[in-house]
């Protein structure tokens, strides 16, 4: 069985994607890993070759931005032609998985592996938001996805590259892994949140108000989401101690839940209650 990691990267430096941790998070499960590189304002490339490993293969790209939020899809699936494993394992740039879930993925790739009536494999998601002790399940914030394809040639990336789909129109055979994504995407200091937002805007992902156009994005009271008391990845541990937000946040969490077992176990889950109502 050979896996193959893959990803696409752009302006990592300017926007903070922990691009290196993504990678570097599912490597040892990995045969190769390709990164599809676009050309950017920054020392992005450099940083992908900083990786110094056999395993990845870089290939680069002009990012044709008149595609608005399908450029990620077409980006997505230039990097899936060049994968050469039995799985596809795709994480985005600000996607990171625990390094304890590695054994158990690697286990259920084996396992369905001569079975042709699975496509895909689903794991459950992690949305920290302004602080990595806080996540998202209200309504907009997907809680499952596949991340994990059949290299076959017959399942592409579409829309802005958040799922994958059949290329004949059938619907996508799935098993569920158990595992998290973990999705940091939204735990940036503020300046950049917001320069951020402001570059989705330009490429066609969101529309905004003129009040969300701030210098500095505005995460709001964090205690109105879930509090998460799990541990976080290996690979991210350099950032997480520097994130100033998150170092008080934790300090909070730990006053109000002092009682609670979970903050003491670190156990890896999240509340299985959804909230069906937006939360600003």
């Amino acid at each position: 069985m050979k896996v193959s990691g893959f990803t696409i990267v752009r302006n990592a430096v300017k926007y903070n994607y922990p691009v290196v941790e993504s990678i570097r998070s599912i490597l040892p499960v990995c045969d190769e890993f390709v990164v599809n590189v676009g050309d950017s304002e920054d020392e992005t490339l450099d940083v992908i070759q900083s990786l110094a490993s056999e395993k990845v293969r870089i290939i680069e790209n002009e990012w044709d931005m008149t595609q608005k939020s399908e450029v990620l899809s077409y980006q997505t699936n230039l990097a899936l032609d060049a994968c050469r494993g039995d799985w596809a394992f795709y994480l985005q740039s600000d996607e990171v998985v625990h390094e304890d879930d590695l054994g158990k993925l690697k286990e259920v790739m084996r396992r369905y592996q001569d079975d042709p009536g699975v496509d895909a494999l689903r794991f459950q998601w992690l949305h920290f938001y302004g602080s990595y002790y806080r996540y998202r399940i209200d309504r907009g914030w997907y809680q499952k996805q596949d991340r994990i394809i059949r290299n076959n040639g017959m399942i592409e990336s579409f829309g802005d590259a958040y799922a994958f789909r059949r290329k004949d129109g059938q619907e996508l055979r799935r098993r569920n892994t158990g595992c998290f994504i973990y999705h940091y995407g939204w735990v940036q200091p503020q300046e950049v949140m917001a320069q951020r937002r402001a570059n989705a805007e330009e490429i066609g992902f969101v529309s905004l108000a003129d009040k969300e156009r701030d210098k500095k994005y505005s995460y709001g009271d964090l205690n109105r989401f879930p509090a998460y008391f799990g541990t976080h990845p290996k690979v991210m541990e350099e950032r997480t101690a520097a994130h100033s937000l998150s170092r008080d946040d934790w300090k909070n969490i730990g006053r109000k839940y002092w009682w609670f077992p979970g903050k003491w176990l670190r156990a890896r889950c999240k509340t299985g209650k959804r909230v069906k109502e937006r939360i600003s």
